[in-house]
Order: structure tokens, then sequence, then C-alpha cells
């Protein structure tokens, strides 16, 4: 959560640090702030409540004209969104500034002995404690007089960084030292952009994209001394390190919202080249099978798996779910998807021959990123499937498979989601064809997976009857959404999709289910959203379909081409294409991610920033 962006060189900084801000503003948008140096060591700082628009406004008041800058973007854990609580936080008499991310655990402790020791809280944050603590030992250095030049502001940030339990991604500006500027990061993600002459500071790569391709990935413990012309990285138990310098792999074009409204709907309309890039160089027709290049296991030693164990939060979570449908059905391997947030407290019997697959969008779900630890420190293979190269869990993992999906910028997922959805399958080929899985029956999966993202485009071809449906349940509060089998983690997306950007109650069931309890909600003012494309179960969802009707319940149902026995019976009908059924989740979420896209469009939420939520959940 929050964003950061820093900027040392030969440019007017805020420049830089305004448009980052806006590129990260999903990660954050309570509030938003800005700090500057020039050569002088003059800091000046602006802070606003709201959107980086509200901050911008300001700007327009206050222009800065330094060529040192750190801005960050905010999404409130300590204190709520107010101008003091806003980031930068100032240290001591307002000798340096610091921007973080993360959580401070033990703030409490160390505020108390700051107070003692005469330092002033301007702000009811965690991590104004951290300026302050760096202060603090500034202090201590030079009364010392045992560290001098660069290094002693350095030492003053690792003897600080010592005292925090915690995570952090940190940037620090020091008063009278305008040519330098610290990073430090700790279970919260930083990157440093390359320039010449100038280098960028940022808590994921898209504010770099368009300023420089040449990146350095921060690791845990690790604090970065930068200058315009220079970058040296320390570690904590290592010293000195060679940092490496890696290309990345977004492109500006990639953040632009085209012709689109938002980048929600721009995501929903790029799922069929986003299928494309995640499925590029991974099917293998010779041996009918899947081929990845990250797993860093053999084949053997794959074979001896006898259970997978998925774990996930969120979208991600219902990606494993279907993924355990899948797999099992193809492979024959048992697969347990659990929450990652308890899966880190609980204590399973897991035995030596499963492997844990760690699914999430940014790489940097905190509680995602405790669950793998957790099994890697237990002596399990730990993979993880991801989008964002370069991220912590991506790098901690013992292998993975990133999903190529293209930057996600709306908070909502969508185009992450069905690419997650596609590994997962691509898994399942992969492990059934290393056990019982037929040469025939692969190249079947195959030929259906090579034709899907023009199936899932077919899909998009309901969107003008989804607008229409939408205009006609937009302003209903409850939902029910009911699947079977495949369709059941379908239902529980799109309920979430639903909750997630127009803030409408909506429950995700097995539609079997709906009698054991939820039956008692429905009244002609609770559409329930049946999610039923022709398959086995066809007859028994129908059944439950008249059961709702005859209670006097609206019905969306989602069908197949060509299905004319449901229009009998349901309000309104949306048709996807038909595939076989362990595709039906790729093509049955497109209406739904529609149909929440509609509602809160017409109900006049954010939809790129819905209210409390985040892009990247790096806090507990």
């Amino acid at each position: 959560m929050c964003g950061i962006v820093g900027y040392i060189g030969q440019r007017t900084a805020v420049d830089f640090l305004l448009e980052g801000l806006r590129r990260l503003e999903y990660r954050g948008y309570d509030s938003a702030g800005l700090v500057t140096l020039d050569e002088n060591g003059r800091m000046d700082v602006v802070k606003a409540t709201g959107r980086i628009d509200a901050l911008a406004e300001k700007l327009e008041e206050t222009p800065l004209r330094g060529s040192v800058g750190i801005g960050h973007t905010r999404w409130a854990t300590h204190g709520p969104p107010t101008v003091e609580n806003a980031h930068p936080h100032l240290g001591g008499e307002n000798v340096l500034a610091i921007v973080h991310n993360g959580v401070v655990e033990n703030y409490q402790s160390l505020k108390d002995q700051l107070i003692d020791h005469g330092y002033h809280f301007r702000s009811a944050t965690d991590s104004e404690v951290i300026a302050h603590l760096i202060d603090f030992h500034l202090q201590q250095l030079g009364e010392q007089g045992d560290a001098t030049g660069d290094q002693r502001y350095v030492t003053a940030v690792e003897e600080s960084l010592s005292q925090l339990r915690g995570t952090y991604g940190l940037v620090v500006l020091f008063r009278d030292r305008p040519q330098i500027m610290i990073a430090a990061r700790l279970g919260s993600p930083l990157v440093v952009g390359i320039g010449s002459g100038e280098h960028f500071v940022a808590s994921d790569g898209s504010p770099l994209a368009g300023y420089t391709d040449k990146i350095v990935y921060l690791a845990d413990h690790q604090v970065a001394l930068i200058r315009a012309d220079s970058l040296k990285v320390t570690h904590r138990d290592e010293g000195h390190v060679k940092h490496r310098v890696e290309k990345l792999q977004i492109h500006a074009s990639n953040l632009d919202l085209e012709d689109y409204p938002h980048y929600m709907l721009k995501e929903i309309f790029e799922q069929p080249n986003s299928l494309r890039d995640t499925m590029r160089g991974r099917l293998c027709e010779d041996n009918a099978t899947a081929v990845f290049g990250g797993l860093n296991l053999t084949a053997q030693q794959l074979r001896q798996v006898n259970r997978i164990l998925l774990t996930a939060c969120g979208t991600s979570w219902h990606a494993g779910l279907v993924g355990e449908y899948v797999i099992e059905e193809m492979s024959r391997v048992p697969v347990e998807v659990e929450y990652a947030s308890e899966l880190r407290y609980r204590n399973p019997p897991v035995d030596h021959k499963t492997i844990l697959f760690a699914i999430t969008q940014s790489g940097e779900t905190a509680d995602t990123l405790a669950a793998l630890r957790e099994m890697k420190r237990k002596g399990h293979p730990t993979l993880a499937i991801c989008n964002v190269v370069g991220s912590t869990i991506a790098q901690e993992a013992d292998g993975g498979i990133y999903l190529h999906a293209g930057p996600e910028v709306g908070v909502a997922s969508t185009k992450a989601y069905t690419s997650q959805l596609l590994v997962l399958t691509m898994l399942a080929l992969y492990f059934g064809r290393l056990r019982h899985l037929s040469y025939e029956a692969g190249r079947r999966i195959i030929r259906a997976l090579q034709e899907l993202p023009d199936r899932v485009a077919e899909s998009l071809n309901c969107n003008d009857e989804v607008r229409r449906i939408a205009s006609k349940y937009c302003h209903e509060n409850n939902f029910l959404y009911l699947g079977r089998q495949y369709n059941f983690p379908t239902a529980l997306e799109g309920a979430l999709k639903l909750k997630e950007i127009s803030y409408i109650h909506a429950e995700g069931y097995p539609a079997a289910e709906m009698k054991h309890g939820p039956i008692a909600l429905v009244d002609e003012h609770t559409p329930s959203v049946f999610i039923m494309p022709r398959d086995f179960v066809y007859d028994k969802v129908m059944a439950n379909l008249e059961e709702i009707k005859a209670r006097g319940g609206p019905v969306i149902a989602i069908v197949g081409e060509g299905d004319t026995r449901v229009a009998e019976l349901a309000d309104d009908v949306i048709y996807v294409p038909n595939v076989e059924p362990f595709l039906q989740p790729f093509v049955t979420i497109v209406p739904l991610q529609l149909l929440s896209y509609h509602v809160a469009v017409m109900r006049g939420c954010d939809v790129d920033k819905p209210r409390n939520l985040a892009k990247s959940v790096t806090v507990e």
C-alpha cells in the first residue's frame, strides 16, 4: 500500500515526482505530499488530503524548484487521512525528511523514548517515529565524531533501522546534504532507476517508464546511497554488494488510458491479448504438454509430488479454487487452497512431498509472503505465480511462473485474474502429462487453450447487453451469485468485483447451497446471477434457478450461445461462447467484470480507486 517516488539529478524534481505519484495512485489515495531540496539546502514541503489532483492544485500556488525530492501517496494505517498525517514527515528541527511504506510495529515504545529525549510529534502516524529516530542518531554521531561525510548519514539510517520492528520501504533526504538520497527496504518494495546523471526511486517500476529502462531492485536489508551520478548499495550482513542492473519491462504506452474512460474497462478488454502473452512459448504440441522455464525443479522431482498447496488472498484465492478443480481433474494430484492469512498462523500437517504455489498479482502481498516464508522454513519447495518481475515473492520463492499480463492499474484485478487461471490450467496439463494424461488428451487441451483468447474476445461482445442490464439493477443493494463446479469460484469472484467497486453487498455460493440458508434473502429486490453454461450439472442448476423464480427473485443468467431454455425463466440472459467446462471460468467471468464495472459507473463510484482499497496490500 502507499506509493513512493524520489528524484536526484539536474531536472526540476517536482515534474517527475508529480507524474510518478499519479502513476502510483492505485497504491494509495487518502493523501499525498512531496518535499524538494535545492543546492543551498532549502527544503520545501507541500501536502494535501485526497487525490493527487488536490496536491497538484497546491503546487500551482507554490511552485517548487529543487532538483532533489521525494513524494508519497498514502493509504492510511496509523491515523486518519489528514495533512498532518500525510508524508513526507520531517525529523528533528526539520533537518531531514522521510517517506515510508510499511508498518512500524514497535512505534509506540520508540515514540515514548523519543519524547523523553525532547522530540515533539506532529502526526498520529508510526512513520514519523523513523524521521525523529534518524535525527536522534545523526546528532549522536555528530557528538561522537566517529563518522564523517556521507557515511555519517548512512550510519544514522542504519542505526535507526536496527531498532525498527516491522516493514519499511524508506527514502530519506537531509537538509544539509542535498547531494545525497538514502533508500532502504525490508518487506516493502523499492526500485532504483538509473539515468544519465540522475537517479530515480519508486515503490514499483511504473513511474520510471519513459524516464529510464535501467533499474535495480533493492532486496531486504539493503540500503542505497544515491547521488545524481552514482549508486552504492550495502547489505546489513554482507557490507557493500554489487547491485544488478536489470531492464525495465514496462513501457510508458502500457500505462496510457487510450480511449477508455477507466483503467478497469481497458484491462477487461485487454484480456484476449494478455492471455496470448501469458501463453506465449509455453505450449509444446510435439509433447502435448506445457513448458515452464522457471520452476527450478526437475520432471522427476515433480513426479514425486503427492500434494499441491495453493495459497493466496482475495481474487488470487479465487483463481486458486479454479486451479484446484482443474489440477485435480487433469493430473489427479490432491490440491488444497488456503487463505494465506490463515496458513501463516496454522500448523497443518504437510508431508515432505508437498509443494507450495503462492499466487499473487503484485508479488508483495504481506500475508502471502509470510505464508511462503513459513512453508519455506519448514523445508517445502515454494513456487510463485506472479505478475511483477523483481517483486519480493518472485525473489524469495524457489522458482515460479510470471504471468506476463502487463501492468494492471485498476485496483480491482481483471486481466491478472484470467492470466492466473491460464497459468494454473497449463500447470494442470503439465502435471497431467507427467502422470497419466494421454498424448491425445494433451493435444486436445492445447488446441482448446490456443483458441481461448478468441473465445474471450467473443465474450466481450456482451458489453452493450451487460450495460443495459446494469442500468436495470444498479439501484439494488444486494446480489446473489450462484454457480457450480468450475463456475462456483466464478460466482465468488463476480460477487467480490461488485463489492469492491460498487459497494453493493453481494455473496457468491455453490448454487445447490442456496437452499441451505441464502434463499432466505431472496425477494424482488435481490437479483440472483446464475453462471450456468452447459455442463454435466446444467440440469441441477436449472432446478436451483426455478427455486429462485418460485420465490419472486429476479434472475440474471450467464449461459452458452444457443441456449433457449434458460431464456424462458430468467429475467435477463447474457450469452457467452461455448467452451470446454475447464475453460468456462475464462468466458463467464467477463460479463461479471463488465456488470460490476457498469453498475459502479452508474452509481457514481470511483472505479479505478475504490474506497478503502489499494492495489498492493503490503500490510497485515
